[in-house]
């Protein structure tokens, strides 16, 4: 939808049917406030649908604002089914950090809320304007009090992760008190938002038990509460994940190798590779410059009474600026390499430029499941 401060927006294909469902919601409610309007009523709940969906935008857009500011990589924003989504890519650094970037959101939700009320006093009440802006005032408040209950994903939790993050100096403790508060939010929607809705307590009509209207709460109740609870344990797991990323050094998992030219045969190369302890070969030029990588898959797939026969250069992949790579990069720098450029082998070199050895993206890929499966202290 656009590139708001260099980053993509999306709207998720979910938003179409939560935008159809408010328009037919928000219809209803125009029908008894402004009966006049008829069936025009429904093109100004679209709009409506939509003038939301831009407020929750807005919302996004500060917590990408901050995330840029702290230097963080935003990947995009997405507007999807109960609202929207930035997407980025790192941690703050420091509590404070964390706990402003989180703030910011639900702070921009209650401006545009006070925006709107200072918009309702200057327009008649009981008008299509008046009506839309008392809707928008009353849903951003809504937005912002959601998103202030204090449990994971929602802004509320990372400003408890942020607060115990301070408290204790560690971010999974932190993490791990806000998932489970979020877990807890989850339990109490999915129970508390059907009987609030159906005692009245929420300023509706106590509902009938069994009726349509109570099916649809207790509904909405199970969506949100699914939301939420799936969102702290996806928080937890990222976490986990972030905490053995640095356990993963460029530098521990490359394997040796041994420089050979492109004519020599493979069989030659391998008693090279073995005498000198080294599992994995590197082709050079006449000037012993790395040109290209021995493919292992490629070497496997070679049966041992050809290999005198076969050429090293033939089971080779030339380099490209993006497989060279220092021997000194560590945890997410290592990842977000192998994500910008996908092979299967790497040239390790130290900042010299002296070849290190081959990095195995199979390596990286077991040493990776072995930290995860072991627990930390």
């Amino acid at each position: 939808m656009g590139r708001p401060f260099g980053v993509p927006v999306y709207v998720s294909p979910s938003w179409f049917l939560v935008a159809a469902l408010i328009t037919w919601v928000f219809g209803g409610q125009l029908d008894r406030v402004l009966p006049e309007l008829g069936i025009a009523r429904y093109l100004v709940s679209l709009f409506f649908a939509v003038a939301f969906y831009a407020s929750v935008l807005v919302h996004e857009l500060a917590h990408t604002v901050v995330a840029l500011r702290f230097k963080l990589p935003v990947r995009r924003i997405q507007l999807q089914f109960f609202g929207g989504v930035s997407e980025i890519e790192k941690e703050a650094e420091t509590p404070g950090r964390e706990f402003m970037l989180a703030f910011v959101g639900p702070l921009l939700s209650l401006l545009l809320g006070g925006i709107f009320y200072l918009g309702m006093q200057a327009v008649e009440p009981g008008t299509v304007p008046g009506v839309l802006l008392a809707g928008l005032m009353i849903s951003n408040m809504i937005v912002a009090a959601f998103n202030l209950l204090p449990g994971l994903p929602l802004d509320g939790g990372r400003m408890l992760r942020a607060v115990v993050w301070k408290i204790t100096g560690k971010p999974m403790s932190g993490t791990i008190a806000a998932a489970w508060v979020g877990r807890a939010l989850a339990v109490t929607v999915l129970i508390g938002l059907p009987m609030l809705t159906r005692t009245g307590a929420l300023g509706n009509t106590p509902q009938n038990v069994g009726g349509m209207d109570t099916v649809m709460d207790a509904l909405l109740a199970a969506i949100l509460a699914a939301i939420i609870w799936t969102g702290a344990g996806n928080s937890l797991r990222v976490a986990r994940l972030r905490e053995h990323l640095p356990e993963l050094r460029a530098r521990t998992l490359t394997r040796r190798a041994v420089p050979v030219e492109a004519a020599t045969p493979l069989s030659e190369a391998l008693r090279r590779a073995n005498e000198a302890g080294a599992r994995a070969l590197v082709v050079v030029d006449g000037h012993g410059a790395p040109i290209a990588l021995v493919r292992e898959a490629a070497i496997a797939g070679v049966p041992e009474h050809r290999r005198p026969w076969v050429a090293v250069s033939t089971l080779a992949q030339d380099l490209t600026d993006g497989m060279k790579v220092s021997a000194e990069l560590v945890g997410e720098e290592l990842l977000d390499m192998m994500r910008a450029t996908p092979a299967t082998e790497y040239l390790v070199v130290e900042d010299t430029g002296e070849i290190y050895g081959v990095l195995s993206a199979a390596d990286v890929e077991r040493a990776f499941v072995k930290a995860m499966a072991r627990p930390r202290s």
